[in-house]
């Protein structure tokens, strides 16, 4: 039973909150993205969100935290079209 709570916590996902800009019109937009892999923390952010928003022209500004699912509610208004979409 315990090793079943600890395998569910490990499998949490690990979400962050990051700004990104694009030139030529200047375009801005805040968003929220699911990181991939075990390392949830800012530095695994800032490697993995440049790579996955840049196909679509978007240079990321900062990062501004990491978190789980229960901060995906109160950020999906916030993130509009951007809500996961990376």
């Amino acid at each position: 039973m315990v090793l079943a709570l600890v395998a569910g916590t490990a499998q949490a996902g690990c979400y962050a909150d990051y700004k990104a800009k694009r030139d030529k019109p200047l375009r801005l937009h805040y968003g929220t993205i699911q990181l991939r892999g075990k390392d949830c923390s800012k530095a695994a952010a800032e490697r993995q969100i440049p790579k996955r928003i840049a196909s679509d022209g978007w240079t990321l500004l900062t990062v501004l935290g990491v978190f789980d699912e229960s901060g995906l509610g109160k950020r999906k208004d916030s993130a509009g079209k951007f809500h996961l979409r990376y």
